[in-house]
C-alpha cells in the first residue's frame, strides 16, 4: 500500500470524481489484491497488475452506479432511494488541478465520462496517469497498436464533444 496506494487512490478518482468513492474503490482494490496475490503469475510487472485490478474496480463501480440512476426513478417511488455514490461528475473538480482550470477541467471530466469503457481507460491511463503505451497495453491486456487507436478515437470524441460543450457555453 506504501508503494501504490496513492497512484490506486488518483487512478480511480479520475475514474468516479469522488472523493469517499475513490478511498473505497482504493481500499477494495487492495482487499482484491491481498486475497488475489496467489493468482498474479508474474507475466507483467506487479505494478501493472495493480493498476489492471483498480481499472477493473473503477469500471464496475461505473456500471453499478449507471444501473443505480437509470433504476432511480423506481426505487424513488418506493422512498427506498440509497444515492451514497450517485453523484454529478459535471460539478467535479479533480484536486491537481490549478483554480483558473476548473472550469476547462469539469467540461473535460464531463466529457471523458461519454467515453466507453476501453477508451476512457485508455485515455484516463496515458493522458491523466501519464502511462506509456507500452504499459497500458499490459494493463488492458491489448497490444501498443490498439491502445493507439482506442486513443484516437478517444481524442477524436473528445474534439467533438467538447467542441459542442464550447459552443453551447457561448450562446
Amino acid at each position: 500500500m506504501d508503494t501504490y496506494g496513492q497512484q490506486v487512490y488518483n487512478t480511480a478518482l479520475s475514474f468516479v470524481h469522488n472523493n469517499e468513492a475513490a478511498e473505497d474503490l482504493a481500499q477494495d482494490t487492495f482487499i482484491e489484491i491481498y486475497q488475489s496475490i496467489h493468482k498474479f503469475n508474474e507475466r507483467s510487472a506487479l505494478g501493472t497488475w495493480i493498476y489492471r485490478v483498480t481499472v477493473n474496480k473503477c469500471l464496475d463501480h461505473i456500471r453499478y452506479c449507471k444501473r443505480s440512476k437509470r433504476f432511480a426513478f423506481f426505487t424513488s417511488i418506493t422512498g427506498n432511494v440509497d444515492d451514497k455514490y450517485l453523484y454529478d461528475t459535471a460539478n467535479y473538480f479533480h484536486p491537481g488541478v490549478a483554480n483558473e482550470q476548473k472550469e476547462n477541467a469539469r467540461l473535460l471530466y464531463a466529457a471523458i465520462d461519454t467515453l466507453g469503457d476501453t477508451q476512457r481507460t485508455a485515455f484516463i491511463l496515458c493522458f491523466i496517469e501519464e502511462l506509456p503505451q507500452k504499459e497500458v497495453a499490459a494493463i488492458m491486456d491489448l497490444n501498443v497498436k490498439a491502445v493507439e487507436s482506442l486513443l484516437q478515437r478517444a481524442k477524436a470524441h473528445l474534439r467533438k464533444k467538447l467542441g459542442n460543450l464550447l459552443e453551447d457555453r457561448r450562446k
